[in-house]
């Protein structure tokens, strides 16, 4: 099994991510020109390691990543992430089978201070295993996997570290936003200002914290919900820049 890992300065997540996936036959890693010791630290666990600007698109750098594989099924995980015991014995069982399909894995999302299981942060189905034949990834900000197989779920969770602290928090909505509002201005996607500005963002704070249970958080709960309208607006607004001033004020 070969495992594509893109990483830009993780050095604080890289070895424990490493750690919990180093039964792969073989890792590859995709480096966006890390300063610090991220290179470094994967070479212990015998990675290859490939310099390549990301440059934005995580589609496209995925693809180069899977491009460099020789195994017969394949694995994507980011350095935030881990893999549990049991969800190692399910993709053990997978390539025991031989049973091709593209398999979904539930994402679990935790912190160090605080509990969040909900909202914004309920576990998500993510596509990450499947045989390597003519997977591709597209999409610029949330890519999706082109595969011919069929979806099946399995068992076991991964677990998956999100934000440390505000700043990486807060820096990482800011560009997806940017680049969802330039992936809208592409589509030449239609915008109303009443609907995507005025009443789109409030609608996605009222599902996340009410719908999908984000009350139930506590107070951090209504902190993701507030910041999830904060995040809607802001890629509305920067999409109507774009279209009505090239994205200045």
């Amino acid at each position: 099994m070969s495992v594509v890992i893109l990483a830009k300065n993780e050095e604080k997540n890289i070895e424990d991510c490493l750690e919990s996936c180093k039964f792969a036959n073989e890792i590859i890693l995709i480096d966006d020109g890390s300063s610090d010791r991220t290179v470094e630290l994967a070479k212990k666990f015998n990675a290859k390691i490939f310099e390549r600007s990301l440059n934005g698109d995580w589609g496209s750098q995925q693809s180069f990543g899977i491009n460099q594989t020789t195994q017969p099924w394949l694995l994507l995980l980011d350095c935030d992430e881990r893999i549990t015991s049991s969800l190692y014995q399910s993709i053990k069982d997978v390539i025991g089978t031989g049973e091709k399909k593209t398999y979904l894995i539930q994402r679990e999302n935790h912190f160090k201070h605080y509990h969040a299981q909900h909202g914004t942060l309920r576990p998500d189905w993510v596509q990450r295993f499947f045989p390597n034949e003519g997977i591709r990834v597209e999409g610029f900000v949330h890519p999706k996997i082109i595969s011919s197989f069929p979806e099946k779920k399995l068992q076991g969770r991964m677990i998956h570290f999100p934000y440390e602290n505000p700043d990486q928090y807060y820096r990482k909505l800011n560009q997806y936003a940017k680049l969802s509002a330039e992936k809208y201005f592409k589509e030449e996607r239609k915008l109303s200002f009443f609907r995507d500005i005025v009443l789109r963002p409030a609608w996605a704070a009222f599902k996340v914290y009410f719908i999908n249970l984000g009350f139930l958080d506590g107070k951090i709960g209504f902190i993701f919900a507030a910041n999830h309208y904060s995040y809607t607006l802001q890629k509305y607004i920067r999409y109507y820049l774009l279209r009505h001033s090239g994205g200045k004020f």
